[in-house]
């Protein structure tokens, strides 16, 4: 047997030779059903993927962050019936923010894409809201989520971050437009964590009292103005202050001046979710505001600095797979892939009782038949440690349709989604860069994008990248191309996508 890795048309396999089905698409109920369980390679991937490194976490190791509250200060009672969410309700909370691609050690003020990642303290038990400084990812399916991953870290000879690599993934997946667009743009650099604004990105599901349901999207903009570093800015605070946002932030609500986003939802019937033009439950999408526009639901606000940074950030553990009553997920494939390797990946980083650790632990009394496992305190003492059982403890037993699914059938298959009316790669990163960005950003753009790939990328791979932005604009693809073959681009500087 053979240590070697193979190339060429030679398909990949298992970690035991077997032949690995599909490195690209996950096993779903029909081309837009749920994943299924016993998709063992998608799962074995995630579970590897969560143990490639040791302690700090895979993406998003470099952030930091702040406890607040959020009080719901309008009627969202039609749309769910969650707790927090009802008018007057204040809840604790938690939020952390990061950047994606840095180690611990890197400026926090790089190129990235910011995650934006929230664990509300709810009285139906702890509610996390996992997602980003932009409303849509790179990719839709998670079967690439490592592969992505891998793209954007470092080369496994020299141990260096590299632009090839990174518009190679970038270039063979063209769903990737849209997020790059955003990240090449001004949100890739955000002045501070608190100029930025917050997205759940995801499409998750709201059900009211009555048990109707709805498909909905979290915006979370700040009140504190959206403000940016150009590329020479972001680059000069790397080299004299890598921890600047983080800084910033512990100063800020050292001082009193708390930061606060509005909290607003766009709400989509359900029914509509089959037959919208757009997939709704694509990631690399966003919904039109004049289709589904934006509902008040409350207020955010940073007011209270950890005590201990390793204990209750590092150490923070959240997973967009912990909902509470009146909130599900979606046919996301994304966003299910995350609700199993999100918390899998903490066992691995923290232990298997992560979530007994106080910053984790609810609110709210806990019954779970989850025993034993490294550092378990919070033990049941002599109670039954299986259910049924006939001394007294409770269990669950629910049976039938559940409050916050959808329906599915289909034969099992691998494959993307089924393609809808408005459904292509580059129509809405199009649009930002026309009717978002304005002469100056889009001039910035076209620099950071040529500087970026001036960085080394070869052919094929720079060819291929010339191409993804004359389909996303023909103008600026135009322009990246006679930047970059006339040698005046700027230098590109450290960063994800380089700056």
């Amino acid at each position: 047997m053979s240590d070697q890795p193979t190339t060429g048309k030679f398909p990949s396999t298992t970690t035991t030779g077997a032949p690995a089905v599909s490195d690209r698409h996950s096993l779903t109920i029909g081309q837009d059903g749920p994943i299924v369980l016993h998709d063992v390679h998608f799962l074995e991937q995630m579970a590897h993927f969560n143990r490639e490194k040791t302690i700090e976490r895979q993406p998003h190791a470099k952030g930091a962050g702040a406890f607040g509250i959020f009080e719901t200060t309008e009627d969202v009672s039609k749309y769910t019936k969650a707790a927090l969410f009802q008018k007057g309700a204040a809840t604790e909370m938690l939020a952390r923010f990061s950047t994606v691609a840095g180690e611990q050690g890197s400026p926090d003020t790089w190129r990235d894409v910011r995650g934006f990642s929230l664990k509300f303290y709810t009285s139906e038990g702890n509610y996390d809201l996992v997602g980003n400084n932009t409303p849509i990812f790179f990719v839709r399916d998670p079967m690439k989520f490592p592969h992505f991953i891998r793209s954007q870290k470092r080369l496994p000879a020299s141990g260096l971050r590299d632009n090839h690599m990174q518009w190679d993934f970038w270039t063979n997946n063209p769903e990737s437009a849209h997020q790059v667009t955003y990240l090449m743009g001004p949100r890739g650099l955000p002045r501070t964590w608190r100029n930025m604004n917050g997205y759940g990105s995801h499409t998750y599901m709201w059900v009211n009292a009555q048990g109707e349901r709805f498909w909905v999207k979290y915006h979370f903009h700040t009140q504190q103005g959206m403000k940016f570093f150009s590329n020479e800015e972001a680059s000069a605070m790397s080299g004299s202050d890598a921890d600047f946002h983080r800084r910033d932030l512990f100063a800020a609500i050292a001082d009193g001046e708390f930061p606060s986003w509005k909290l607003s939802v766009q709400v989509m019937p359900y029914e509509d979710g089959k037959t919208y033009r757009i997939n709704p439950f694509d990631l690399t999408k966003t919904w039109p505001h004049a289709d589904y526009p934006l509902i008040p639901v409350g207020t955010m606000t940073l007011n209270r600095n950890p005590e201990n940074f390793f204990a209750q950030i590092e150490q923070a553990a959240f997973s967009p797979g912990n909902t509470v009553p009146g909130i599900g997920l979606s046919p996301d494939k994304m966003l299910q892939g995350r609700a199993f390797a999100y918390n899998d990946a903490q066992r691995n980083r923290i232990g298997a009782n992560f979530h007994q650790l106080p910053v984790n632990q609810p609110k709210v009394p806990v019954n779970t038949y989850m025993i034993d496992g490294p550092m378990n305190y919070h033990h049941t003492g002599a109670a039954p440690v299986y259910a049924p059982n006939s001394e007294g403890r409770t269990w669950s037993d629910e049976t039938g349709a559940v409050h916050d699914g959808w329906e599915a059938d289909g034969e099992m298959v691998r494959s993307a989604y089924r393609l809808r009316a408005g459904d292509d790669d580059f129509t809405q990163p199009g649009i930002l860069v026309r009717e978002v960005f304005n002469d100056a950003e889009r001039a910035a753009l076209v620099d950071t994008v040529a500087g970026s790939l001036s960085g080394g990328v070869r052919e094929p791979v720079l060819g291929r990248a010339f191409d993804y932005w004359k389909s996303v604009d023909p103008d600026v693809g135009r322009r990246i191309e006679e930047k970059v073959r006339s040698g005046s681009a700027p230098q590109p500087a450290e960063g994800m996508g380089e700056a």
